[in-house]
């Protein structure tokens, strides 16, 4: 696969230096829980990068919950962090990879070619006795320089135009869980439903039973519909989840996908939006 790397390629080059492996677990109930996770024992040489203050500009009346940082602020996030276009990266979560897909799709959208996602996750890093430590790492300071990239966005505009149109060429995909796409539960934002058009392809569906990643074949059967679609719109509740959908598509190799960053939580900030 070309995105997600096994536990036992990642354990046999673990003392490359140009590798750096990001822990990106996180917990919307309790922002706090994915450090506290790594202060008390991560995989041996990892840093930290928190969805909410690395990976997200800060909340305001419009972007959604996670508002997506610029190509010139996420330059700067990465570099701070350790990283430049030409490292090798591996991230990791214990949520499915749905926080480290987040980390992957921004490197992606900056032109870096060598990032990849950790198959499974730390818990069953550690289960099987692969080296761990509470030992906090800091990388030294380095520059990112985007590069020309395939990955883009879609504004909130360009998504409202595609859901009126109805344009046969171009598909909105939903990510979220069928309950909150039908808007029969919605634990989170503050309207429930779905964007009018749009399709529903929860993300974990492109894992098995929630942890491991689906092999290539079973990734393209899955996300056959999309092959002939010009377009691929992607959304979820804040533009998290819809990273790794737009993961499995990838490996799936469907093309001219687009990230709509704000999602659903953007969506409804505009009192006009509609809403199925």
């Amino acid at each position: 696969m070309k995105n997600i790397v096994t536990q036992e390629w990642l354990e046999s080059h673990l003392s490359r230096s140009e590798l750096v492996i990001c822990d990106c677990r996180f917990s919307l109930s309790d922002p706090e829980a994915g450090r506290k996770q790594y202060d008390s024992g991560h995989i041996q040489g990892a840093i930290y990068v928190d969805l909410e203050k690395d990976l997200s500009n800060p909340v305001t009346a419009h972007g959604g919950r996670h508002p997506l940082p610029s190509i010139k602020e996420m330059s700067l996030v990465f570099g701070r962090l350790g990283m430049n276009e030409n490292k090798t990266v591996i991230a990791y979560d214990d949520q499915g990879g749905s926080y480290a897909a987040r980390l992957w799709w921004m490197l992606k959208r900056l032109g870096a070619e060598k990032v990849f996602i950790l198959q499974e996750g730390f818990s069953a890093w550690e289960r099987k006795g692969y080296p761990v430590t509470s030992e906090n790492t800091v990388l030294p300071p380095a520059v990112f320089t985007p590069q020309k990239s395939k990955w883009t966005t879609a504004g909130m505009e360009e998504v409202r135009k595609a859901s009126l149109k109805g344009d046969k060429g171009t598909i909105i995909v939903d990510s979220r869980d069928p309950d909150r796409y039908k808007g029969k539960h919605e634990p989170i934002d503050k309207k429930a439903g779905h964007i009018p058009g749009a399709v529903n392809a929860p993300w974990l569906k492109n894992l098995t039973e929630g942890s491991k990643w689906l092999d290539q074949d079973e990734l393209k059967k899955l996300h056959q519909p999309l092959k002939e679609k010009q377009e691929v719109i992607v959304y979820c509740g804040s533009g998290v989840t819809a990273c790794a959908n737009v993961l499995g598509m990838d490996e799936a190799g469907i093309e001219n996908i687009k990230l709509y960053p704000g999602s659903w939580s953007d969506w409804i900030s505009y009192p006009e939006n509609k809403i199925d």
